[in-house]
């Protein structure tokens, strides 16, 4: 599969299926999801980045950059402590890609490691990617294999590769991801809920690739998962510029965070969904990078933020997103998040 990214930063384990779909706007595709269509057998619309999201994207660098940045280190100390130096990162696609770029590049800052790295499709609802595993193991040791994300929202994903992996033996279901609010995995950069400035973006943060694809009249049984390289926004591409801009900022030393969170983040999620009435617990997105993504790309009900963080700066974009697509805002008490988004169901839309 071809993207932006050099094959020496990932090498993506996906079918190229350019020109083979046709994507769908956000209102369509919310209606097919709805009414039962998976996610994975149609794909959005992808426009060069309009000024609101150059905006939300620019502020999110200025206020979580540097934040990032000790996060990577953080985590790529606790991968080398926790998994040694022989370790091969394989990225969840597309959000995991830019972070496991990231990891193996400080890896090299700071212990001069060489970590072979490659991307795979894991869908909700679908699995891990068969073909993809199977490639992998052929050449690595199934205990070398380390599952790279961005974070964890309520953990759908996590939950996925640790069913998705029952039955490759001596495969570990750890992943490491920069953020974790929901207090999932010890392999965390923090547990703090930080905006990771490329969730505010789509393809042209993440190697111009779409998000993975998963048809059978595309898809063939021996193919790997599927994406769509879309070469008409090369001239908008930011994924090599949001690379050098964290790594920019790496530091030998990290400061370690001292949050620590009680419970999962996945309870938290249920009793919103209790209290809001929504049925389909997918519909609640938790988390800054969650709710700023709803807010761009979906079709959000409410916004919820932490009373706590009424006035503070780094929520001031998804505030400003919701006033402008006159979407409420509710000040409560959140625990593990400092804002949640809430889809909008079919029957509100």
């Amino acid at each position: 599969m071809r993207s932006s990214y050099s094959i020496e930063d990932v090498q993506l384990l996906l079918k190229d299926i350019t020109g083979q779909v046709v994507p769908l706007p956000t209102n369509e595709r919310e209606r097919l999801i709805q009414s039962g269509h998976h996610y994975c057998e149609m794909l959005p619309i992808e426009y060069v980045p309009t000024k609101e999201y150059m905006n939300v994207y620019q502020e999110a660098l200025e206020n979580y950059a540097k934040a990032t940045a000790n996060a990577i280190g953080c985590l790529s100390d606790k991968i080398i402590k926790k998994k040694g130096n022989t370790i091969v990162l394989v990225s969840l696609a597309r959000a995991g890609i830019p972070i496991g770029i990231l990891i193996k590049r400080y890896l090299k800052f700071k212990f001069k490691l060489d970590i072979p790295h490659y991307s795979i499709s894991i869908i909700r609802g679908k699995g891990i990617d068969d073909n993809a595993m199977r490639y992998l193991l052929k050449q690595y040791h199934p205990q070398q294999l380390l599952f790279v994300d961005g974070w964890i929202g309520k953990g759908a994903i996590f939950n996925e590769l640790k069913n998705a992996i029952k039955g490759y033996s001596q495969v570990s279901s750890d992943i490491a991801v920069v953020a974790d609010p929901a207090n999932i995995t010890g392999l965390c950069g923090t547990h703090e809920d930080i905006l990771i400035p490329s969730s505010c973006l789509n393809c042209t943060i993440s190697g111009l690739i779409s998000r993975t694809f998963l048809r059978d009249d595309i898809i063939g049984a021996d193919d790997f998962h599927g994406a769509v390289y879309y070469e008409h926004l090369e001239n908008a591409d930011l994924s090599y510029q949001f690379i050098k801009e964290i790594e920019n900022k790496f530091s030998l030393v990290n400061e370690e965070s001292t949050i620590c969170k009680k419970g999962y983040g996945i309870d938290e999620v249920k009793e919103l969904a209790q209290k809001y009435k929504v049925t389909d617990i997918h519909l609640i997105k938790p988390g800054i990078g969650e709710t700023t993504r709803v807010l761009l790309r979906r079709v959000p009900k409410i916004v919820l933020i932490d009373e706590k963080y009424r006035e503070n700066k780094e929520l001031k974009p998804i505030v400003r997103l919701a006033k402008e697509k006159e979407v409420p805002i509710e000040y409560c008490n959140l625990n593990h998040y400092k804002c949640c988004g809430i889809i909008k169901n079919l029957t509100e839309i």
